[in-house]
């Protein structure tokens, strides 16, 4: 698998992107002191065992793998073992082309020719490392003749341990039944809070609206802190199983199974649709700061 290796100052990134255009590893390196910054996919063998990895043109899932545009029924396979819900669309299970790439910025591309999914797109992924961090800019456009339903994602493993604090802030939650869909939208408060909480192992899997467009991690024997942002997702998706040395942190266009819910909803969950040869975007920063 041919990788992309990028570095500024004591950032080090490298990218797979015969493997979902995803992120292989993101560290931070000083002398002999090494940190990931994301969780380390040195060897994975799925997007699932990377380090991060594209939602386009849907994040997270759709009930029952169906769901209703414009008087067509559209039905799409699972696409993730153990789930019957289709999952984060296509191009985290495709290859992306290289369009360019040079020390420290590069450009991925993810052509889709329509099919299960009815519309042609294109995706593109640019990553710009600079000495402060990581910028990922994901772009979609509809390249079929016919309207297309879009929503954009970025899905982020950090590591973590029982002393990582999480602080963000957000409105709403959406509880969850055995399949991952959502129930209930209640308050963000108690288990559910994630303003300087502890993250590792909190046995969440839920979708936030309201979110800030930023998030702060802080591990105490670690020399940085690490600040996510996005500014164009008010919608924030956070997974931390029980047991596990990490936890992952989506900056989401959109709310879990949104395309489900009729159109006249779509606006207020964050679902897109894209007229011919429009393009949708969605921007990622990850900051280090030096403690």
């Amino acid at each position: 698998m041919k990788a992309i290796h990028l570095s500024a100052d004591c950032l080090d990134l490298t990218l797979l992107p015969a493997l979902g255009g995803s992120i292989g590893c993101f560290d931070w390196r000083r002398g002999d002191v090494f940190r990931p910054i994301l969780r380390s996919g040195r060897r994975p063998e799925t997007p699932l065992e990377a380090g991060c990895f594209p939602l386009v043109p849907f994040c997270n899932r759709i009930r029952d793998g169906q769901f209703d545009f414009r008087g067509r029924t559209i039905e799409l396979a699972p696409n993730m073992a153990g789930d019957p819900s289709p999952i984060h669309g296509q191009g985290w299970l495709g290859p992306w082309r290289i369009e360019d790439h040079d020390a420290s910025e590069a450009t991925l591309c993810f052509a889709y020719p329509g099919g299960e999914w009815p519309w042609a797109y294109e995706a593109r992924q640019t990553f710009s490392l600079d000495p402060d961090g990581l910028t990922v800019d994901l772009h979609c456009t509809n390249k079929s003749a016919e309207p297309m339903p879009c929503g954009l994602g970025l899905h982020p493993y950090f590591p973590c341990s029982a002393a990582t604090i999480l602080t963000t802030g957000v409105d709403n939650v959406w509880t969850v039944d055995e399949r991952v869909l959502p129930l209930e939208h209640i308050p963000a408060a108690g288990h559910y809070d994630l303003c300087g909480r502890p993250i590792c192992g909190r046995g969440l899997d839920n979708g936030y609206d309201g979110w800030g467009r930023e998030a702060w991690i802080a591990t105490p024997d670690t020399p940085f802190r690490t600040r996510l942002s996005s500014p164009d997702a008010g919608f924030f998706q956070l997974y931390s199983p029980e047991s596990s040395d990490f936890f992952v942190a989506e900056p989401v266009t959109h709310a879990n199974a949104a395309l489900n819910a009729p159109e006249s909803e779509w606006q207020d969950l964050g679902m897109s649709v894209l007229a011919p040869g429009e393009t949708k975007r969605l921007r990622m920063r990850v900051d280090i700061i030096a403690v």
